[in-house]
């Protein structure tokens, strides 16, 4: 018993966190109750006293009244080891599965660390469960990635346990005489992993006494080797990587099999459970567009599409093209300052007497020759019916295409920022302007626009 609290004190000191603010997840069974309690007795000691602890206690509301005792449980026995406890009851509306119930609990679980400013969240999960969750994964289908098992440190969750096998857990409960939850759902074997660890696990240890071990192994080897393929890809996914991009450039220039692992990895930032097949998909997608000046969209889950095309693969919310990335038409009467959409847009007169010298205009600023256009101007998002002339071309081209032909993506295109003359486009912001307003060779500009 002393051993399992010596690991979990070696475990705190190894992260620093003795003086920190720590959020204990809490479903009240022997696990995460072997964990509180050892928080609890290393708070005692002058090493850890200023060491805060929070019990995070989430009640996934599938059982009722059986849920409502566990939760009473959970806060009388915070309450007594002088632990402060916090919960919060799941809607009604969660399904019933594994993964909807992990993804609401990891929820809770960030929402308790910005609460209370916490440094750290701590999860029970021991030795055995990760034997468990690599044999999910083998079943499931992974590569190395998935064989490294659960993470002892993965951004701000930790878990102290993982070196305890669940035989000490439940020693050290007895001899202290903890009286855990015991979760009926645990038994239920149409959930898989209970099945694979009352079914599947004990017809193993047939074959294998030590097979819990031996997975442990298997991951501690994927880990290592894991580290090796990573210390090749670090210089690669330093240019690749962006903040929720991957650029295309760098990705073309790549085997397959870095495209693969890129792509894993990705997908793994957004927390997204993918097997090979579907990193197969994506792979085939990206494949697909990347030599495409206009991408396409594949969808990644309820509200994201990965987008790619010839410059970038990136992760876009699905509401990108829907009216919330629009802004309200703003009237120009003259010349002034307009605001729109947090910016500010500014017309006023051109006043250089001397020779006018090219190139004139940048993303957000342009010399324009307003002679042939009449106010009042309109500065808004995209219509059905948009037209633009683009220079050097006679007459004028649907504003679809012109985009296309610049090579706006589609998803970035309702957001695009318009000044108008009705249907004309006069500038497409930061993408071009038309030959109507744009300074020739043989004029020069009456006005500046500029947006600031």
């Amino acid at each position: 018993m002393p051993d399992i609290v010596d690991r979990v004190s070696d475990f705190l000191k190894k992260y620093n966190l003795q003086d920190k603010i720590i959020v204990a997840g809490f479903s009240g069974g022997y696990d995460s109750m072997c964990l509180l309690d050892i928080l609890a007795e290393l708070k005692k000691s002058p090493e850890f006293a200023e060491m805060t602890i929070i019990a995070a206690h989430f009640n996934h509301n599938w059982r009722g009244e059986e849920s409502l005792k566990e939760q009473e449980v959970c806060r009388i026995f915070a309450n007594a080891a002088g632990v402060e406890f916090y919960t919060q009851t799941a809607s009604g509306d969660i399904k019933k599965t594994e993964n909807d119930a992990r993804e609401a609990r990891y929820k809770f679980f960030e929402n308790t660390y910005e609460e209370y400013d916490a440094d750290a969240i701590l999860t029970a999960h021991n030795f055995d469960d990760n034997a468990e969750t690599l044999l999910y994964r083998i079943v499931k289908g992974t590569g190395i990635v998935g064989l490294k098992g659960i993470a002892e440190k993965r951004g701000y969750f930790y878990r102290p346990l993982l070196s305890v096998k669940r035989s000490e857990i439940l020693e050290y409960c007895n001899e202290k005489n903890l009286s855990p939850n015991n979760d009926s759902s645990n038994s239920d074997t149409v959930y898989k992993r209970n099945y694979l660890r009352l079914n599947v696990i004990p017809s193993l240890e047939k074959i294998n006494p030590n097979v819990k071990e031996s997975l442990n192994t298997l991951s501690a080897v994927a880990r290592y080797d894991d580290e090796i393929i990573e210390e090749y890809l670090k210089p690669i996914k330093e240019k690749a990587f962006g903040a929720g991009t991957i650029d295309a450039s760098i990705y073309k220039g790549c085997s397959k099999a870095v495209k693969m692992r890129l792509l894993h990895e990705f997908i793994q930032l957004l927390h997204l459970d993918y097997d090979y097949k579907k990193i197969q998909e994506l792979y085939e997608f990206v494949e697909n567009n990347i030599t495409h000046r206009n991408g396409s969209t594949k969808s990644l889950a309820a509200a994201k599409w990965l987008y790619a095309d010839e410059k970038i693969i990136e992760v876009i919310p699905r509401t990108a093209n829907e009216a919330d990335s629009t802004i309200e038409p703003v009237m120009l009467d003259g010349e002034g300052e307009f605001k729109f959409g947090g910016k500010k847009l500014v017309i006023r007169k051109y006043s250089n007497s001397g020779l006018f010298v090219f190139p004139a205009s940048t993303s957000n600023f342009v010399y324009a020759d307003l002679t042939n256009v009449n106010f009042p101007l309109v500065l808004r998002t995209r219509n059905d019916g948009d037209v633009i002339s683009p220079f050097g071309m006679n007459g004028t081209m649907k504003l679809k295409k012109y985009m296309n032909s610049k090579g706006i993506p589609r998803h970035e295109r309702d957001k695009q920022i318009l000044l108008c003359s009705g249907e004309e486009v006069l500038w497409v912001l930061g993408s071009g302007i038309s030959s109507k307003i744009k300074v020739g060779m043989n004029s020069k500009p009456t006005h500046v626009i500029e947006v600031i």
